[in-house]
């Protein structure tokens, strides 16, 4: 007869990533559960908008630039996403936009049936981008998240006349330092 494990020696698939990773998808299920997948969506990018900020600034310290230029922001995106084990590439890069795709979401299989959670890259990109070029609008034609096979996430850089009703605007903040 076996023996039976100690409770600190039972083999569980729970560490810090794997529970974070699991809050996480509880907290958007219940927010979408509760106040409806566009309500969850605004909840979540506020705080995509509020680490935006942040992952900004880390890297403009590290960079030691007052402001990241456009080639830079689009190495932001991918390194800032590699570092979180996603797996991000850059399919287009012009003056008027970056086409991102992403075959390994951050989430991992935690982020299946939960589109919300797009709002973090969504707001996280968009901040980072509207805040050193001045405007970005964010759209997720394709997302993991939503059954994708992978994401595909498009930062436009440039106003445009044409609205897309799944694309986010962003503005850049007003500092006076940045003139």
């Amino acid at each position: 007869m076996a023996e039976t494990p100690s409770v600190a020696e039972a083999s569980l698939p729970l560490e810090r990533d794997f529970f974070l990773r699991s809050l996480l998808r509880q907290l958007s299920g219940t927010l979408e559960d509760v106040v409806g997948l566009d309500e969850a969506s605004g909840y979540i990018s506020v705080v995509g908008g509020a680490m935006g900020e942040d992952i900004d600034a880390a890297y403009r310290t590290a960079l030691k630039v007052e402001r990241l230029s456009p080639r830079q922001v689009s190495e932001v995106l991918v390194d800032l996403k590699r570092r979180i084990q996603g797996d991000f590439y850059v399919v287009e890069e012009t003056a008027d936009r970056i086409v991102l795709g992403n075959r390994r979401c951050p989430f991992g299989a935690m982020v299946a049936g939960r589109p919300s959670l797009c709002m973090m890259t969504s707001n996280v990109f968009g901040r980072i981008a509207a805040d050193n070029i001045g405007y970005a609008r964010v759209e997720i034609p394709r997302a993991i998240a939503k059954g994708d096979r992978e994401c595909l996430v498009v930062v436009h850089l440039n106003p445009s006349a044409k609205a897309e009703p799944s694309a986010r605007e962003y503005f850049g903040r007003v500092d006076a330092a940045r003139g």
